[in-house]
């Protein structure tokens, strides 16, 4: 929930020699820091040094000049998401990223693959096609970072050339119901909002319409799913996929033992269909925490800085390490609580889709009837927790219409983001309280946050 957001233009022809030291944003990070990177336009290279903090410069092949910064610092707790990203008005020209890290810092591509820099600093350069660019990490053998050097200078390089904005901004995406029909409320604008942070009025400093397009991540559970349920199910994200409008991206992750993408994020609908035709049964005890943390994991790593994001969960709720399910061992990387507050700290909403397949407990290997109400109510807290709706589904058959429902709620939600008065990373939970100046307006979202 609690980002730090750097937007650094740091651009110079490649062919020029002073990109080896001035022409670089540098921020300070933890010794255990995760680094991922997407450089969809050009290559990316990394060197390992004995400091303590992150370098990252940026060059522009030719002289071409971009509209803004085309690189995105997001610094989300000990995870560092480095980004390239231009508009559409921007020259087609490549775009390099090179990184100086320190020795123990892990560094992944947006494919979570780690491999090795190397060490003295000469830059590795990645894959030589734009749509793939390879990526080096670090040296785990190498001795700590050391002590870091004095701040760069940038006497040479001019205002137009180099952007530099240090914001900690908090992140909200709201719904606002009219309490009279239930219905959401169209049209909204900033002057219609009030915000409060532990009951201190806090000024709004990014505004997005409801209208403004979403990435959103399927979550579909698959364990104990026979083959007709899985046609079901199918169907059902069709559904869903066809709803959705076209501006919206979507991806597609099932789970059972294990998360697997069915689909990566994309608005192309056709191949979204052909994807989910793929889905099929899958083995395994129910990892439900484990699944939903790695699919918020995927919403990082995919989607574009400038994208809303939103989770659709569906499962009975019935993860192995609840009491009452026998013969399952369950999400082994993190536990509910651990689930729980990751939720609350994901800067997009989640819903969640309770599907009842409870039975007749007829002996103790049966999961019993404690299990599937601690499963109905986890679900609801996680929905909760993710400032999305819960909708409980009775039946198989209501999965679809219940699909459709969450595209309509979304097309109900506004963000907001906000530089929090009281700036301290002190880790307590900040209570977040949204007016709204229509009559009957009933605003629904996250409560709160973190400050991580």
């Amino acid at each position: 929930m609690w980002c730090l957001i750097l937007l650094a233009a740091l651009l110079f022809p490649v062919q020029t020699s002073a990109a080896d030291s001035n022409d670089e944003i540098r921020i300070e990070v933890p010794s255990d820091a995760q680094i991922t990177v997407r450089n969809d336009f050009g290559n990316v290279s990394v060197e390992v040094w004995n400091n303590s903090y992150l370098a990252v410069s940026a060059a522009i092949e030719g002289a071409a000049k971009f509209s803004r910064s085309p690189v995105v610092l997001e610094k989300r707790g000990k995870v560092v998401l480095i980004s390239v990203v231009r508009r559409p008005i921007d020259p087609v020209a490549a775009i390099h990223l090179r990184l100086k890290v320190p020795a123990k810092v892990q560094v992944l591509n947006n494919k979570g693959e780690v491999l090795v820099a190397q060490k003295p600093a000469t830059e590795i350069a990645a894959a030589t096609a734009p749509e793939k660019p390879e990526l080096v990490g670090p040296d785990n053998a190498k001795p700590p970072a050391g002590t870091p050097a004095a701040e760069p200078q940038n006497d040479e390089i001019s205002e137009g050339d180099v952007i530099r904005v240090d914001s900690q901004l908090v992140t909200l995406n709201i719904s606002v119901i009219d309490r009279g029909t239930n219905r959401g409320l169209m049209g909204l604008n900033l002057s219609d909002f009030k915000l409060f942070e532990d009951g201190q009025e806090q000024r709004i400093v990014q505004f997005e319409s409801s209208a403004a397009p979403f990435d959103m991540v399927l979550l579909i559970d698959l364990s104990g799913s026979t083959r007709e349920v899985v046609k079901l199910i199918r169907a059902a994200a069709l559904r869903f996929v066809e709803a959705a409008r076209p501006a919206d991206r979507i991806a597609v992750i099932t789970f059972a033992g294990e998360a697997k993408i069915i689909s990566e994020l994309t608005a192309d609908r056709e191949l979204l269909r052909q994807r989910i035709e793929t889905i099929d049964t899958a083995r395994g005890d129910t990892k439900l925490y484990d699944a939903t943390n790695f699919a918020m994991s995927e919403v990082l790593k995919q989607s574009k800085n400038s994208r809303r994001t939103a989770i659709v969960l569906m499962s009975d709720g019935l993860d192995g390490t609840i009491p009452g399910i026998s013969g399952q061992q369950g999400s082994v990387k993190y536990s509910y609580p651990e689930t729980l507050r990751n939720i609350q700290e994901f800067d997009g909403v989640l819903y969640t889709l309770w599907l009842n397949t409870e039975y007749e407990a007829m002996s103790p290997l049966d999961t019993q009837p404690e299990a599937f109400e601690m499963g109905h109510s986890r679900m609801k807290e996680m929905a909760d927790a993710g400032g999305g709706i819960f909708f409980p589904v009775e039946r198989l058959t209501d999965l679809a219409g219940a699909y459709e429902q969450v595209v309509a709620d979304l097309g109900t939600v506004y963000s907001l983001a906000y530089k929090p008065a009281n700036s301290a990373r002190d880790g307590r939970w900040r209570a977040i309280r949204i007016g709204v100046d229509r009559p009957n307006a009933v605003p629904r979202g996250k409560r709160g946050y973190y400050a991580n």
